[in-house]
């Protein structure tokens, strides 16, 4: 018999947090998240999120042993000023038994039901700078920590009980000696002279905390025309310059301005954690922050974490002063492989831009969609 208890407490959220530990126990691809780092993402009084979403999270039982697990949300930003009548669900990992999947995503559709809300889309948090996607492709590729693993049969599990895909994504990888020079260096110089750009780089993170908010701001507007995309508030901008800013190597974030001290164009590029990760397990003390710290100085593999550019500067070169900047940081470090974190397949822009150092699709991942009527 399958029994579903609200994760309503610490202890609770505890195990609904250290659920994907056992299940994905010795993977070899499952990347770890950080247990306090999530139990915070869940903490209504401590992610600002709470201030404009709701969220249930829900722990599924056969006799006394979890089997499975799913975090119900509603962005009312979404269904408010987008009309979108959408109830997410995410955070979900579960055995391999689709009664499981579906006695969790009953209390997903009550809840969404209870709020006269017509569809389901998942998996996905709470706003676009959560992970998001289901693994459809790409299972023998280690994970990162912005990104969610799960086991083939989830997709499976997913498509028995009537859900359709949403929308797909794609995760694309290139070797750093795929990167030919000729198609940025020259052009980075004619574009900055034609439009009167700067590039803007950092060796101390205090110095780039005055355009955190300036590049929130552009992350909101380059992106208002993709599917799904609902907007970081002002306090959401505060939590995030808190707590993953100073987590990043300074060289690897990038602004573009214009003559008027205006950022045009914005990167954020992160070593990655994925290795590091797995050797913590889970946990800081007493050894994960030197793993995390020794991968932050010594990871030779990037992660293509955020892009973004001013509408009125898209299409106008501008990525190739961006690229010329990481260029000359990644060659002195020795960068071996850039990766791509997820990116819709419709977003053509995107992949335009890299289409020169020949990126390969390593994984696909979608959510996927039921109606609640």
């Amino acid at each position: 018999m399958i029994t579903i208890v609200e994760a309503d407490n610490k202890k609770l959220l505890k195990e609904f947090v250290q659920f994907p530990f056992a299940l994905y126990k010795n993977h070899p691809y499952w990347v770890p998240p950080l247990i306090n780092d999530e139990l915070e993402t869940f903490d209504k009084t401590k992610n600002p999120a709470f201030a404009t979403a709701d969220a249930h999270f829900y722990l599924a039982y056969r006799d006394t042993k979890i089997v499975g697990r799913i975090a119900a949300i509603i962005n009312w930003s979404e269904v408010n000023d987008q009309q979108k009548k959408k109830v997410r669900f995410g955070w979900w990992d579960v055995i391999d038994d689709v009664e499981v999947t579906k006695a969790l995503l009953e209390k997903v559709y009550e809840f969404g039901r209870n709020n006269n809300l017509e569809y389901v889309e998942g998996p996905m948090g709470f706003s676009n700078l959560d992970k998001v996607g289901v693994l459809t492709e790409g299972f023998d590729e280690i994970g990162s920590m912005i990104t969610w693993y799960n086991f083939p049969y989830y997709k499976t599990h997913l498509e028995q009980l009537g859900y359709v895909k949403e929308k797909e994504y794609l995760e694309n990888k290139f070797p750093f000696s795929n990167v030919k020079t000729e198609f940025f260096v020259k052009p980075n110089e004619l574009v900055k002279r034609r439009y009167q750009l700067t590039a803007l780089n950092f060796t101390n993170t205090k110095d780039i905390m005055p355009y955190v908010d300036k590049m929130f701001d552009l992350f909101n507007s380059s992106y208002a025309d993709l599917s799904s995309f609902v907007a970081i508030t002002d306090v959401q901008k505060e939590y995030f310059k808190k707590k993953y800013i100073s987590f990043i190597n300074p060289e690897y974030i990038k602004f573009v301005e214009d003559k008027d001290q205006n950022i045009v164009a914005f990167s954020i590029v992160m070593p990655s954690f994925s290795e590091a990760l797995q050797k913590a397990k889970g946990k800081l003390f007493p050894f994960g922050f030197y793993h995390l710290l020794k991968a932050k100085k010594e990871s030779k593999d990037v992660l293509f974490y955020l892009i973004g550019i001013d509408p009125e500067y898209q299409s106008k070169g501008v990525t190739a002063i961006i690229f010329n900047e990481y260029y000359k940081v990644f060659k002195a470090k020795g960068i071996q492989n850039c990766i791509r974190t997820p990116e819709l397949e419709d977003n053509h822009a995107i992949h335009n831009m890299w289409k020169h150092f020949d990126p390969v699709t390593f994984r696909r991942r979608r959510t996927y969609k039921k109606d609640l009527n």
